[in-house]
């Protein structure tokens, strides 16, 4: 069997098109705040008292204030680097599954309820986050306040 003939299949080396082919580009970060809910996930599932989050976004701070408001997590510290900033966040142990809803659908007052019942687990457990023309908060709030938006996400 010839060698020269066999496809490189599982060779390094770049295609001629596409110099970065091989695997030193960068993933493209799609949703920052699904990937800071995420860290946090699976910091809770290994047991870890803090974790790292980085970048950190305007989004992301007022996600994690509506947590901690509800003593889903402990304080956090915004750390400065001149970048995109570094969020640590202290861990308590009772966060069980929090994610992104993405679209960010639109909430009508009287769709709240209708969301909480397919999102949570129980009627008493669980919150979910809503961008509103009064900030972001999660849908008790926005009851109280007469108010509907966009939905973000949601623990418990």
């Amino acid at each position: 069997e010839d060698l020269s003939t066999r496809s490189h299949f599982g060779s390094r080396t770049p295609h001629p098109a596409n110099p970065q082919s091989t695997s030193d580009s960068a993933m493209v970060r799609i949703s920052v705040l699904k990937d800071c809910l995420n860290g946090i996930v699976n910091a809770e599932k290994r047991g870890k008292r803090q974790v790292l989050i980085r970048p950190s976004s305007k989004v992301i701070i007022r996600f994690l204030q509506v947590m901690q408001k509800h003593g889903y997590i402990g304080d956090f510290e915004i750390v400065d680097d001149h970048r995109a900033g570094k969020i640590v966040i202290n861990l308590t142990g009772r966060v069980n599954k929090c994610g992104v809803i993405s679209p960010r659908f639109d909430v009508t007052l009287d769709k709240i309820e209708q969301l909480t019942q397919n999102l949570l687990p129980s009627k008493q457990f669980g919150h979910i986050v809503l961008t509103t023309p009064y900030g972001i908060m999660d849908h008790e709030e926005a009851r109280r306040k007469n108010t509907g938006g966009k939905i973000l996400g949601f623990f418990f």
